[in-house]
């Protein structure tokens, strides 16, 4: 594990994700020379950041609306990490460019990256090269603080996106942190980051929900949940995630997201043609196929890419 110290780093969203990096680099490090950074934790109210504090996940935290206490918990801050939903990003950097130092680097932990990076733009606008986009790929149905694991990146992937504005070493920086985490860190475009998570990760929530919203649909629906059971529970687990969050992601990568939905319609479309027809045989190759790629996937962890390297 990479050893990353800091001086401070500024969280706008201490819920899960960015409640997680902090728990990371505090128990997962040991501390520098019996050094300890600095983590201060932003909300939209006091309240809704006070909670990180009382479980030791932050040190202090600060208003977004107060401009006296963002420019106080902005002032000389090493890491600014942006883990709110995707469509808050440009309001955000908006509000915290006027209180920015010129040495502090901003990333996010964004889902989708083109809506993202155009954000940026927007917002920094001469100051983009400040923006390091980033995606940790990793979560849990749980969210909020409470739901926080200094062990969630560990073997995850974590996807950065360098801008050509960045310099080398502010993208170092952030691979730095993500790597301290245990995390597995590589580099994509833009492009290819929303293309490759509209596939495996888009797509299953748009699914989960959906089987879920069929149910509920039918005449018979309590019935029908009275007798889900292991499969159901496998297939839906992450339709509990945040219908604020999958909202805003659906929304942003929906171009990506409908070429994976009809690519899987297409999909839905030969099995069911197979099933209408009995064709048992076309059905068991399509499922072992399936199968064999799931089984050696599972075998390679779940996680992280087979043969990753620290980053690409």
């Amino acid at each position: 594990m990479t050893a990353f110290s800091f001086n401070k780093l500024v969280i706008f969203g201490v819920g899960l994700i960015g409640g997680s990096l902090a728990r990371a680099l505090r128990e997962r490090q040991p501390e520098q020379a019996g050094q300890r950074g600095t983590v201060i934790g932003v909300g939209r109210s006091v309240s809704s950041v006070e909670r990180a504090r009382e479980l030791g996940v932050i040190d202090s935290f600060a208003a977004i609306g107060d401009d006296a206490q963002l420019r106080d918990a902005l002032a000389g801050a090493d890491i600014v990490l942006l883990a709110a939903p995707v469509a808050q990003t440009q309001p955000l950097l908006t509000r915290i460019a006027p209180f920015l130092d010129d040495a502090t680097i901003v990333t996010d932990a964004g889902s989708t990256k083109s809506d993202v990076v155009t954000a940026a733009r927007a917002a920094l606008g001469p100051r983009i090269n400040q923006f390091v986009p980033g995606h940790p790929i990793a979560g849990r149905e749980s969210s909020g603080v409470e739901a926080a694991l200094p062990e969630l990146y560990a073997g995850r992937n974590v996807v950065l996106c360098p801008l050509p504005e960045n310099s080398p070493a502010d993208v170092a920086r952030i691979e730095a942190m993500w790597l301290a985490t245990g995390a597995v860190v590589r580099q994509m475009s833009v492009e290819q980051h929303d293309r490759v998570l509209a596939s495996v990760s888009h797509l299953p929530h748009v699914l989960s929900f959906a089987l879920v919203e069929q149910i509920l649909e039918a005449p018979d629906a309590d019935l029908k949940f009275s007798f889900a059971a292991g499969g159901f529970r496998d297939f839906t687990r992450i339709a509990a995630s945040s219908p604020e969050m999958w909202r805003d992601i659906c929304v942003a990568n929906r171009a990506a997201l409908l070429e994976e939905l009809d690519a899987y319609t297409a999909v839905l479309a030969r099995l069911r043609a197979a099933i209408e027809a009995g064709d048992g045989a076309a059905l068991e190759a399509a499922f072992a196929r399936s199968r064999k790629a799931r089984t050696e996937w599972q075998e390679r962890g779940g996680k992280a890419a087979a043969g990753a390297s620290p980053s690409k």
